[in-house]
């Protein structure tokens, strides 16, 4: 072999281009294969592995797209460029082309959030405001289409520069999709996984138009200001309790607090007095249970004492429900710890009709503002 026919063959050997791409990064979408002028060999290898897609581009054109798989540039191979470049007969010299490489690998626990509150009407608790964060998964499914309409000329496009498109597009549709939800405040937060769902159905076909497919979507939270949260919570508890027990319970926390008070003999008489009450109305509620006979009082001396005086006993409205009956200190004790106030319906016995507690003349004493008349001259 003469020293020209080795020289041809080193050259043959040069020429033949192997065109592959190595990812060694954990965020990059799609990277441009860099070749001297762009220039491609004729018969050049083409690998692409799994994961990743390759799109070829001819003058800001969309040509080719190649599956993982080892392929030999040529124009049995090439239909979409050998027919942009019009070789009806093939070609042996270099062409200049760029080649794409795109990662279709799912990318994964991408973070979304809102950055400002979200304004939402609610029937019960009016205008309030929550907040949502939560994760998101993708994959690159159109790679020709994400090419031309996100990436550009872009030779090293990473996940970075596609997410903050991502979350504001996911931001701005799931504020559509709460506000068109129309639940109940305190439900958004239970139905997390509904409401997911039907996040990634609206956003789906917004994706896929840049050749994005959303693989998953998660809400992990929806938040609200502490004091609503406190409301609801308290709202639930009245939703499902009784009232009635609701306000005896508190009417006893209201004597044992009054009775442990430091307020020495005026506390302490308070408490002895409020125990009397109670213990005279559970004597009341016990004695239908003891064959309907009525305890006598003892005699002292012979001589029976007279019956105690009933006291007046008040009916008041809460909720458009009626409660009690409860005495007029357990009514007092209401007012103080706000269960009932100043326009609360109440009732006793002789009274035609229910009435503010403001109207009635001994329940006035609860608003306080009362003085005592000026002193008799001297």
């Amino acid at each position: 072999m003469g020293i020209f026919d080795k020289i041809k063959e080193k050259l043959s050997h040069e020429f033949i281009d192997i065109v592959e791409w190595l990812d060694y990064t954990d965020d990059t979408i799609c990277h441009r294969f860099e070749r001297y002028q762009n220039e491609i060999k004729n018969n050049a290898k083409l690998i692409v592995r799994e994961g990743q897609v390759a799109v070829l581009i001819n003058e800001g054109q969309l040509a080719d797209v190649y599956e993982p798989g080892t392929y030999t540039l040529n124009t049995q191979n090439m239909p979409i460029l050998t027919t942009l470049k019009g070789w009806k007969y093939g070609f042996d010299s270099p062409f200049k082309v760029e080649v794409y490489f795109v990662n279709t690998h799912l990318f994964t626990d991408e973070k979304w959030g809102t950055k400002n509150p979200i304004t939402i009407s609610d029937d019960r608790f009016g205008l309030v405001e929550i907040r949502a964060f939560g994760t998101y998964a993708y994959r690159i499914d159109d790679a020709g289409k994400f090419i031309i309409d996100i990436v550009g000329t872009d030779n090293n496009f990473t996940n970075f520069e596609i997410n903050e498109h991502l979350k504001s597009l996911i931001a701005t549709r799931f504020t559509d999709t709460v506000g068109e939800a129309n639940l109940p405040i305190e439900l958004y937060a239970a139905n997390t996984t509904e409401l997911s769902e039907t996040c990634k159905d609206v956003m789906l076909p917004e994706f896929l138009s840049v050749g994005i497919s959303l693989e998953k979507f998660f809400i992990e939270n929806v938040s609200m200001p502490e004091d609503l949260k406190k409301e609801i919570f308290e709202y639930s508890r009245l939703d499902k309790i009784d009232l009635a027990k609701l306000t005896q319970f508190k009417t006893a926390k209201a004597i044992e607090a009054a009775a442990l008070n430091d307020g020495g003999t005026a506390g302490a008489g308070m408490g002895m007095g409020m125990g009397f009450v109670l213990a005279q109305q559970m004597g009341g509620l016990m004695s239908p249970q003891m064959g309907g006979q009525q305890q006598m009082p003892m005699q002292q001396g012979g001589m029976m004492p007279p019956p105690m005086p009933i006291a007046v006993q008040y009916f008041y409205a809460a909720n458009g429900q009626q409660s009690g009956p409860i005495i007029f200190d357990q009514l007092k004790t209401l007012f103080a710890n706000r269960t009932v106030n100043k326009d609360t319906l109440v009732w006793k016995q002789g009274m035609a009709n229910w009435a503010a507690l403001k109207d009635v003349e001994e329940l006035k004493a609860f608003l306080g503002g009362n003085t005592p008349p000026p002193l008799p001259p001297q």
